[in-house]
């Protein structure tokens, strides 16, 4: 039976026509350019394997039903089990988790990971649900995917919305569901319910990382660095307390209450505490409010775009003045935008390579449950350098000898695994 029917014209179900997959195309063309991908293979890669639809029934707490919509797109499976996370925000749609989904496979593929690519979301404000319609929604959510997910199938895990606390109410239920204790089934889960100790920071110690890898081709250091986060929720936090760490002076930060500056530094646990307690920054104290997307364009050695997609645009691409960019959203830059930013000399860190921290110490998660046995945190943050450094060296080799921009050198390596497993593995007709 086929894992994919494409929807009818005008169904609004059409993920190709969508702004963000067709921005994930654009890339992918480019790769598959220089890698003179066989077309058969470039077809296949263009398109998901599976896009499932779900209307997820959710009791709130006046008594009410609301009934949202859920996703789970599978994209390609060659090199293992599904891997990709679950967001909640309420601008998710089908085709945004599709290029998500499509961008998963070759962040496994490039960090060297046996796993596939695939990503869900519910189009729904996490911000305006309480505690007991989050869980009604998640536990709802994974019952209706249920059937197409699993440890040795598609292991999801936290994203954008979503947290641990997420994680471990999809444990249960799928748990409750299949009749034994499935920990694997999920990735970014408690510690204490079998997650791994660095999950939570894992993304933003990832984009730190890289920074540090990049600093130094360049000759930058990162004590004394000024460095701006655009986005401060797991990833931006984590992030900006490893930098901290490192003797950076992170001078500006910006959630969606907006943006927040101090030339001297900000106090970030200060920060960090604040933004844990309440929610947002709205209300802090020790830095001046500005218009949240407008600190991407203070001077600065790091930017890092830590929070949605789309945000640095051909309109103000001239304007960003920083060394190095590193991506820990996922897409956060526009195709356009690349080539100004390589012409004024920034050196990029893109996104599959900057923000992989996460979906690698997810692997050493799903590999700890399926073994019952848990490695020490020195252990963990060890092979994650390791990883990361391969992946980042790799990518960086790729455009040296290729003489392309880092992104597209990047996709390529990631894109090249894929394209060798599959002509390994044949095509079941």
């Amino acid at each position: 039976m086929s894992k994919f029917v494409a929807p009818p014209p005008g169904s609004g179900l059409d993920f190709e026509s969508s702004p963000a997959y067709q921005r994930v195309i654009q890339n992918f063309e480019a790769a598959a350019a220089v890698l003179n991908l066989d077309p058969n293979t470039a077809a296949r890669l263009r398109r998901p394997e599976r896009i499932v639809i779900v209307s997820v029934p959710t009791r709130m707490d006046d008594g009410s039903v609301k009934v949202f919509t859920g996703y789970r797109v599978q994209h390609n499976d060659s090199l293992g089990p599904y891997k990709g996370g679950i967001r909640y925000h309420p601008e998710v749609d089908v085709g945004e988790v599709c290029a998500l989904a499509m961008q998963m496979t070759w962040k496994c593929a490039v960090m060297g990971l046996p796993l596939g690519g695939a990503k869900g979301g519910v189009r729904v404000d996490p911000l305006r649900l309480s505690y007991g319609e989050a869980q009604n929604l998640t536990r709802r959510y994974t019952a209706e995917i249920s059937n197409i997910i699993g440890p040795e199938v598609d292991i999801p895990a936290p994203d954008m919305g979503t947290n641990e606390r997420t994680m471990a109410w999809i444990m249960d239920t799928y748990s409750a569901r299949v009749g034994k204790f499935c920990p694997e089934v999920v990735t970014g889960k408690p510690v204490d319910v079998g997650g791994s100790v660095l999950r939570a920071e894992a993304t933003g110690h990832g984009l730190v990382y890289t920074t540090t890898y990049a600093a130094e081709e360049i000759g930058l250091k990162l004590e004394g660095a000024s460095v701006v986060l655009h986005g401060f929720g797991n990833v931006g936090t984590h992030a900006a307390l490893a930098f901290s760490r490192r003797g950076a002076r992170v001078i500006a930060v910006a959630d969606v209450s907006g943006g927040y500056v101090n030339e001297k530094g900000i106090d970030v646990r200060k920060f960090v505490d604040y933004a844990s307690k309440n929610r947002t920054l709205e209300g802090v104290d020790g830095a001046d409010k500005v218009e949240g997307d407008s600190v991407l364009t203070i001077p600065c050695d790091v930017l890092a775009p830590a929070a949605t997609g789309h945000v640095i645009t051909v309109e103000n691409a001239a304007k960003i003045r920083c060394k190095v960019l590193a991506e820990g959203a996922n897409g956060p830059t526009m195709p356009d935008a690349d080539p100004i930013l390589e012409r004024n000399g920034v050196t990029i860190i893109p996104d599959i390579v900057c923000n992989a921290g996460g979906v690698t110490v997810s692997y050493f998660e799903w590999v700890q449950g399926g073994m019952n046995f848990f490695w020490r945190e020195d252990e963990i943050d060890s092979r994650l350098q390791q990883l990361l450094r391969g992946g980042y060296e790799r990518s960086r080799e790729f455009a040296r000898r290729h003489k392309t921009p880092i992104r597209t050198a990047a996709l390529a390596v990631g894109i090249e695994r894929v394209d060798r497993t599959m002509r390994l593995r044949g095509l079941y007709a």
